[in-house]
């Protein structure tokens, strides 16, 4: 029977530096997108509800003035 370890918690990125995401930081955002250009899921980026909500806003608004992709085929 294997050894169960204590699960390590999760920590924000955005909370752990105390700061917010913000659209002009497009080469941050980046790391939160897929190959294809779609937002990871907080699972996967291990964000806390707030920033995760507020990280697909910005996103949005990078999209919107053509600073990060909507789709890469």
């Amino acid at each position: 029977m294997a050894i169960k370890r204590p699960a390590r918690r999760k920590v924000c990125y955005f909370c752990e530096r105390k700061k917010e995401p913000d659209y002009k930081n497009y080469e941050e955002l980046r790391q939160f997108l897929t190959e294809r250009a779609r937002i990871k899921s907080r699972r996967q980026t291990n964000l806390c509800n707030r920033h995760q909500k507020r990280l697909a806003l910005q996103i949005k608004r990078a999209r919107q003035l053509a600073l990060l992709p909507y789709v890469v085929v």
